[in-house]
């Protein structure tokens, strides 16, 4: 193998590299902040490396993959990242470096990371299933990281007994899959895929395990729960990264693996597109905590994400991806805000952010245009990834289906405003005082309402993202 060959994993060599470099620095390095901050510029060389360009091409036998949408979506991620990191200085300043466990984070992170890098750059489902593993373990440690606090163990508790659980069943059905085809390959599989109930049966198997970590219904019943105990950072890194890997994930297989039993999966991802943004939505109505509200928010996104993938055509992926990423920036704004006003105070609750305009304007302007960026509120991105989901659906005539989407946007908009009411209608004689959020904090937040615009209004983006899609499935 030639250096340029093995250079096709740059991403993972250079997060491997600074899993590393931090892993010497918590052994040599005395003061830990220092380590907080080395952290995040490591990573932050690491995604401008990511940027550069590179070739495309496999390695492996075809087991590891890589192409332009793989290097892009990489670096959505990479960006999504850099936003959780400075989001969560604060936090790991405060809580985690007196009890020195500040760059274990890290490294549980990057870890996590690596995993998804593989997830994403899969060619056959040995690959896949590695890149899942080294994913979910690592996450389940960040879930329970707070163990002095009973949720967040019960937390990490319910989600690897979950994780387990799918992974189980979507491990069965691979060997179900290795069995009717003979090969693990994705290429291989796509070729000689047939429409024998033993086929069907180990897609629906495998594709349960995934729909588990997109938090599909009837596979959602993790999350809130989840989001709920785990620290708000890492609740924001589950619904935000962990979710857009999963969902591209999915999005190749189906499009590439399983395109010849499209006629068995469209009509599961009808009922399942139907079931969770109803679900979704509805359960968010009655939630008081803003961790378990955005949790059911997430889910009902996943809904919408599904609208994409049924149409089976090439503006079908590009929205997908492109919702994708607009997803990541508003989530991340929105959970920006709520870590910020829970580190500071303590509060969790939509009730507390009553008055909260009259304190912190600039909060409440940001979580403002997070949520109606989350609604499809125009002029913000989200209006444009569910006005194309939208339009992907309704090309092929899924007319019922946009149709009941158009409702469960209304009902979104109605708890999305309950927030935004709050905020900035409502009075109260104990409102969160005003306070000033930290640089790194600051930054965090500036640079996801940047993305919340630009990926909206710069249509170059989506241009760009049309390209590489039909590089990829011409």
């Amino acid at each position: 193998m030639s250096i340029d060959n093995f250079l096709l994993m740059r991403n993972e060599i250079s997060l491997l590299a600074v899993i590393l470099l931090l892993l010497v620095g918590e052994i040599f390095i005395n003061n830990k902040k220092t380590l907080i901050n080395a952290g995040i510029i490591l990573f932050v060389i690491h995604t401008i490396i990511g940027f550069l360009p590179i070739e495309t091409g496999e390695l492996f036998g075809g087991s590891f993959r890589t192409n332009k949408l793989v290097y892009f979506f990489k670096n959505v991620l990479n960006v999504g990242v850099i936003i959780v990191l400075l989001q969560s200085a604060d936090w790991i300043k405060q809580k985690l470096t007196k009890h020195n466990k500040s760059t274990e984070f890290y490294l549980l992170l990057f870890s996590t990371l690596l995993g998804m890098y593989y997830m994403v750059s899969a060619g056959d489902f040995l690959m896949l299933f590695i890149g899942i593993e080294l994913a979910t373990i690592p996450t389940a440690a960040l879930v329970a990281y707070e163990s002095g606090k009973v949720k967040s163990a019960e937390a990490g508790i319910k989600f690897i007994l979950s994780a387990a659980l799918a992974t189980g069943i979507s491990l069965f059905g691979i060997s179900m899959l290795y069995a009717t085809t003979g090969s693990i390959y994705f290429s291989e599989v796509a070729n000689t895929l047939t429409n024998s109930s033993l086929s069907v049966l180990g897609f629906v198997f495998f594709f349960a395990g995934i729909a588990f970590k997109v938090s599909l219904v009837p596979f959602h019943f993790w999350t809130a729960d989840t989001y709920e105990g785990a620290p708000i950072s890492i609740a924001s890194y589950l619904s935000v990264i962990s979710k857009a890997s999963a969902v591209f994930v999915m999005l190749m297989v189906l499009f590439t693996v399983f395109q010849s039993l499209v006629d068995v999966w469209q009509p599961i991802i009808y009922g399942i597109a139907i079931a969770t943004m109803f679900i979704g939505n509805l359960f968010a109505l009655r939630q008081q905590n803003m961790k378990r509200f955005l949790a059911y928010s997430s889910i009902a996104q996943a809904g919408f994400i599904l609208l994409g993938m049924i149409s089976n055509t090439a503006l079908g992926i590009t929205t997908v991806i492109y919702f994708a990423a607009i997803y990541i920036f508003s989530n991340l704004a929105a959970f920006g805000v709520v870590q910020s006003i829970s580190l500071k105070t303590g509060k969790e609750n939509r009730k507390d952010y009553e008055g909260l305009y009259r304190t912190n304007p600039m909060l409440s302007l940001v979580m403002l245009m997070a949520l109606f960026s989350l609604a499809g509120i125009p002029p913000v991105a989200g209006f444009f990834g569910k006005f194309f989901l939208f339009s992907a659906a309704a090309s092929k005539g899924y007319y019922l289906l946009v149709f009941l989407a158009v409702v469960n946007v209304t009902i979104s908009l109605y708890y999305y405003l309950l927030v935004v009411r709050n905020m900035f209608l409502r009075k109260s004689d104990d409102a969160i005082p005003f306070y000033k959020n930290s640089i790194l904090m600051k930054f965090g937040l500036v640079l996801s309402i940047i993305g919340i615009f630009v990926i909206g209004l710069y249509s170059p983006f989506y241009e760009y993202i049309v390209s590489i899609s039909n590089f990829v499935f011409k």
